[in-house]
C-alpha cells in the first residue's frame, strides 16, 4: 500500500477512536444507605438531589417507598423527605411540584414541604416508569408493560401514545417540542402532532435517557451499562453487568456537570464525571 495512504488510513482510524473515547470517572458515592434506588433527579433551584427509593418490590403497592434528599456531595440531607409511596420510579419537576411514577399512578408532591398534593391514577396501567416534564407543562410517563406513553395535561391523566414499537419502553427526555422515547431504540415524537420517527437502534433497553452539556445523549441499561451517543456513534462508557451492579434511571445534572447513577439492588447513588 502507498505509505501516504497508509498514514491517512491510520490517522482516520485513530481520530475516529479518540473522538469517541468517553469514559466515566467517579466523583462521589453515597455508600449502601439507599433502599432500592431506582431514579435520581437534580433540582438546580433547590440545589438538592432527589432519590426515589422503591424499598423492596418494584411492582408491589406496599406503601413503604420514599424520596430521599441528597446534598450535591452525596451526603444525606433528609432520608425520608416524602413518604406515602409504594415503588417510586421516574421523577420530574415542574412549577413547584415533583412528579413521581408509582406503579399505576402519577404522584404530585409539593417541593415546599414534601407533602403529597395529588394522585393521578392511570387505569389499565401496570408498571409506570420514567417521567419527563415538557416546557408546556405536560408531564409524560411511560408504562413499560403496556407499551404506552401517558400524559398529564390540565389535570387529566390519559394515554398519549401507544405503539408496537414501544417494547420495553422506559426512558424519556423532552426539549424544544420533542419527546425522546427510549426502549431498545430511541424514537423522537413531536409533542404537538405526535408524529414519530426512529432516531437510534441497538440501544439494548434504555432505562435513563439524558443529554449532557454538549447536547449528546447519555443513556443507561438497567443491567449495568451506560452509553454515550454522539453523531450516531455509541460508546459504552460503563459495564458492571458481571458484578451485577445495576445502572437504573440515570440523570445528568447539567449545572454540576455530573452523571448521577442509582445502582438499584446495590443501594447506592454514584456521581461520575464524563471525560472525553
Amino acid at each position: 500500500m502507498n505509505p501516504k495512504k497508509t498514514f491517512i488510513a491510520v490517522f482516520i482510524l485513530f481520530f475516529s477512536i479518540s473522538s469517541y473515547s468517553q469514559k466515566l470517572v467517579e466523583v462521589w458515592r453515597t455508600g449502601p444507605n439507599m433502599k432500592t434506588p431506582e431514579s435520581v433527579y437534580y433540582d438546580a433551584d433547590l440545589d438538592v438531589i432527589f432519590v426515589a427509593n422503591i424499598n423492596d418490590n418494584p411492582s408491589e403497592k406496599d406503601g413503604n417507598g420514599f424520596i430521599t434528599l441528597l446534598n450535591t456531595d452525596g451526603t444525606v440531607k433528609e432520608m425520608k423527605w416524602a413518604t406515602g409511596l409504594s415503588a417510586p420510579k421516574g421523577m420530574a419537576v415542574y412549577d413547584g411540584k415533583l412528579y413521581v411514577s408509582d406503579v399505576d399512578e402519577l404522584v404530585e408532591i409539593k417541593l415546599s414541604d414534601g407533602q403529597i398534593a395529588n394522585r393521578y391514577p392511570a387505569p389499565g396501567s401496570i408498571f409506570l416508569n420514567d417521567v419527563a416534564a415538557c416546557s408546556n407543562g405536560t408531564i409524560f410517563v411511560t408504562d413499560s408493560r403496556t407499551n404506552k406513553v401517558h400524559a398529564l395535561t390540565n389535570g387529566k391523566f390519559e394515554v398519549w401514545k401507544e405503539s408496537d414499537q414501544f417494547q420495553g419502553i422506559n426512558g424519556l427526555y423532552t426539549e424544544k417540542g420533542k419527546l425522546y422515547i427510549g426502549s431498545d431504540k430511541i424514537h423522537v415524537a413531536d409533542v404537538k402532532t405526535k408524529e414519530m420517527t426512529e432516531m437510534q437502534s441497538g440501544c439494548q433497553g434504555i432505562d435513563g435517557l439524558e443529554k449532557d452539556n454538549d447536547g449528546n445523549f447519555v443513556f443507561s441499561n438497567w443491567a449495568g451499562r451506560i452509553f454515550y451517543l454522539e453523531d450516531g456513534e455509541m460508546t459504552k462508557m460503563w459495564d458492571s453487568t458481571e458484578e451485577e451492579i445495576n445502572t437504573a434511571d440515570v440523570f445528568f445534572a447539567k449545572e454540576l456537570d455530573l452523571l448521577l447513577v442509582p445502582t438499584f439492588f446495590d443501594n447506592q447513588v454514584v456521581a461520575y464525571r464524563i471525560e472525553k
